[in-house]
């Protein structure tokens, strides 16, 4: 599941040049990398709130908008993080939080999608388990 969401927050990204080109070329992958890793743990602290991951990826899906409340729980502290580890600026932070719910969209709709067997919901559950501690079946 990582690698897939990585690879949607490099796409991501890579779409919009304004932000992609702002980001210095030698800290490109670690800065996807950064993204895609708040985006999990984030997505592990925001399932059981919102009925399992099935629940939470259907307001994803669901056309979640940036400040929602859902978007402003995974973007917390997104635009912070990417300041201290790599020095960005707050317009460019700024820039990535405002493009992270198109992110969370598209992860949403390839899990969802019955002919993308890249992302599976049971993918994910198994995911977020290791990374809620062992928490098993609460994430479905």
């Amino acid at each position: 599941m990582f690698d897939q969401l990585l690879n949607l927050v490099k796409e991501h990204l890579e779409s919009h040049p304004e932000v992609a080109n702002a980001i210095p070329e030698d800290q490109k992958q670690a800065v996807h990398e950064e993204i895609a890793h708040h985006i999990t743990k984030n997505l592990a602290t925001e399932a059981p709130q919102h009925g399992g991951i099935g629940g939470l990826l259907s307001k994803l899906q669901n056309g979640v908008a940036s400040g929602s409340p859902v978007t402003s729980a995974i973007e917390g502290g997104l635009a912070g993080t990417l300041a201290s580890k790599f020095g960005l600026s707050p317009a460019i932070t700024g820039a990535i939080a405002g493009i992270l719910p198109g992110i969370l969209q598209k992860f949403a709709n390839k899990a969802k999608d019955p002919n993308d067997p890249s992302v599976t919901e049971d993918g994910i559950c198994g995911t977020l388990s290791r990374l809620g501690g062992g928490l098993g079946n609460l994430f479905k």
